[in-house]
């Protein structure tokens, strides 16, 4: 495992140092290929969705290599926070082909490689645009997953230096930014879980071919049937495709034997449980509606995070808020304080109410919600239900 992370960094490296070896003299002269490079999905969340670059093959001196707008560093200062912005930063990177090739190589990824049906004034131009965006000052930009990411700047980079215009089928299926992210976290249930959570009504919206093209593999599927229209003629975009094959097996597992699901149907069962156990014994497990409440207070707080101060996309329509917000959090010491000191707590019968009329308005709510989401509201619910039942048992008096 150190010696692959020690390689990754190595390739990270590469890409930021030094200046790209690209000049103008002498390049309408040169044996050039431009390529669109989609790398298949790899196991890491940030890599679930697979990843675009563009490959520049210069055989008159015998250069090869890749253009990554992808880049970014973990160790980046206050990478969390930013990341919760939405205000992070990528970098365009230049490696070797084969040091970009054995990365994914490593990960299990299979490469594809679509070479474009560019003139020389084209490759020419584009490989001048992409050294002036590699220059130190240019080469930061800020990350956005949905509008400017590693896939929409190689594909708008490319298209800036045409002579023509690309012409992408447009008669695709209807989809939105959350049927696309479950395409490709199928198989990764928690992970699907977790962006479900955080994406509002938003993500539900229908997208045009153009907005769908965010997803790398989307975009190949897109260029496969483009079409380049110049002055003089149309041709088929994509002059050629070859695949470079993984020979590392992926694991596909997630690690977690459970689903969302059916951890979800658990704690349900044990809420039950528990309530049950309360109206028999006649006092309140307020240790249990710490965990539970606490949970429920904890991911409000990401969530009314996400949705009143991050600009990522989508998150500020979150209908979510209204089942996890900081309010219970808020509230988790008088609860306690109440349940030890044997009072009614008056805020489990609001709270039966506001539940079950969340629970009613989901089917009319204009968002997804998750399966994961019906048994953690029923918990919610149940446990405030049978501190109201407990309240009416002759035991608790």
């Amino acid at each position: 495992m150190r010696i692959k992370t020690l390689l990754l960094w190595l390739v990270f490296v590469v890409g930021m140092c030094g200046k790209l070896p690209v000049h103008a003299s002498g390049l309408m002269q040169d044996s050039i290929r431009i390529s669109l490079v989609t790398c298949a999905p790899g196991s890491e969340i940030y890599a679930l969705f697979g990843h675009t670059a563009i490959r520049y093959e210069n055989y008159t001196r015998r250069q090869d290599l890749v253009f990554n707008y992808g880049m970014f560093s973990f160790n980046t200062p206050n990478f969390v926070m930013r990341f919760l912005m939405g205000k992070t930063d990528y970098q365009l990177g230049a490696v070797p082909y084969s040091h970009f090739e054995m990365e994914y190589a490593m990960r299990g990824s299979d490469v594809y490689q679509q070479v474009l049906n560019l003139t020389q004034e084209e490759k020419v131009r584009l490989v001048m645009l992409l050294d002036e965006n590699y220059h130190p000052s240019n080469r930061t930009y800020r990350y956005n997953y949905f509008y400017d990411n590693c896939t929409t700047r190689a594909r708008d980079k490319i298209e800036e230096c045409l002579n023509g215009t690309v012409s992408y089928p447009e008669d695709v299926p209807s989809c939105s930014f959350r049927d696309i992210i479950h395409e490709f976290t199928a198989g990764n249930a928690w992970s699907e879980l977790g962006i479900d959570l955080c994406l509002g009504a938003e993500a539900d919206v229908p997208l045009d071919y153009r907005k769908q093209q965010f997803a790398p593999f989307k975009m190949l599927s897109s260029a496969r049937k483009a079409t380049l229209s110049r002055p003089e003629s149309v041709t088929s975009y994509i002059e050629s495709e070859h695949v470079r094959k993984a020979e590392v097996i992926r694991d596909h597992s997630e690690g977690f034997p459970l689903s969302p699901l059916a951890c979800a149907i658990i704690l349900l069962g044990i809420t039950l449980t528990v309530a049950v156990w309360s109206y028999k014994v006649g006092r309140v497990c307020w240790l249990w509606d710490v965990l539970l409440y606490g949970l429920q207070g904890l991911g409000g707080c990401i969530i009314a995070f996400l949705f009143f101060f991050s600009v990522h996309p989508t998150v500020g329509s979150n209908w979510m808020l209204v089942l996890f917000n900081p309010l219970p959090l808020c509230y988790l010491p008088m609860m306690v304080y109440k349940a030890v000191k044997r009072k009614k707590d008056f805020y489990h019968a609001l709270n039966v109410v506001y539940l079950t009329l969340f629970i009613i308005a989901m089917p009319f709510i204009p968002q997804y919600f998750n399966a994961t989401v019906l048994p953690l509201t029923l918990s919610l619910l149940v446990c405030s239900a049978g501190h109201l039942f407990l309240y009416r048992s002759k035991r608790f008096k």
